[in-house]
């Protein structure tokens, strides 16, 4: 029996990163975790932000005695990842937002960043555009309305493509061909997004880098089948709406467990 992997975001947002772990690596056991007492993490003050993450994925992952964590949240993963690696022997791999291969994509030499207001305003993301994308014109827009929308779409709510043309209205204005979605939770609307900005923009994630990167660091994955079964179970700090649990049903997930933050 392999031990499973931990997969941690503060809503269904990391389920877009989830979802291509699972495709490179069929044969797992995967536990999500999601903090959706403190939805959204782009309106938290960072210690805030930083005790309560580390509290929760600490504790479950010695819980479950995990192999590897992954924090699929950009907002978290600019913070919490060096006080995560103290506390943890396990590999911790984090989400960053794809600029180098924006960069390199582009042919007009402007791209656009899409992200929560947390994640816009860290050191960490201006280093990586100053690293990356140094000869590109680069856009930032921050939203945190779209991850409410995308939590909405997964409950099994319409989109409302007016909200979403007013979000995107900024972005449809410059003469960017690539847009990073900066956010685990945006993938989720990818759909959405692209009727709303058309065929000239591509819209990149750092799903599939992610996906590699754990397996390069799990290296007992060559031994996993299909056959084998999955666990794939799920925990909340709060509780969620019935269309939620309904579609994360309907994903394959079960074992709802209610994990509270500490007092």
């Amino acid at each position: 029996m392999f031990r499973p992997i931990l997969v941690f975001d503060s809503g269904i947002g990391g389920l877009s990163v989830l979802s291509e772990i699972r495709s490179l690596l069929p044969g797992r056991d995967y536990v999500y975790l999601f903090d959706n007492a403190r939805l959204p993490y782009g309106e938290l003050q960072d210690e805030v932000l930083i005790s309560g993450c580390v509290d929760l994925v600490v504790r479950l992952s010695r819980q479950i005695d995990a192999a590897l964590v992954v924090i699929a949240c950009n907002t978290a993963s600019t913070l919490v990842l060096p006080a995560l690696r103290a506390q943890l022997s396990i590999p911790v791999v984090g989400v960053v937002p794809a600029i180098k291969p924006a960069a390199q994509l582009s042919r007009v030499g402007e791209i656009g960043l899409l992200a929560t207001p947390g994640t816009i305003k860290r050191d960490y993301t201006r280093q990586l555009i100053e690293d990356f994308a140094g000869d590109s014109q680069v856009h930032l827009f921050a939203s945190s309305e779209l991850v409410l929308l995308a939590e909405r779409k997964m409950a099994g709510a319409p989109v409302n493509y007016e909200d979403l043309m007013k979000i995107l209205a900024p972005i449809k204005e410059t003469d960017l061909d690539v847009l990073v979605l900066g956010c685990t939770h945006f993938p989720m609307l990818k759909q959405e997004m692209r009727d709303c900005l058309g065929d000239k923009v591509s819209l990149l994630d750092s799903g599939k880098a992610i996906a590699r990167r754990v397996d390069s660091l799990l290296p007992d994955n060559s031994m996993v089948t299909e056959k084998m079964g999955l666990l794939l179970g799920y925990h909340t700090t709060a509780n969620i709406e019935p269309g939620l649990c309904e579609r994360l049903e309907l994903l394959g997930f079960s074992k709802l467990s209610y994990f509270p933050p500490a007092e």
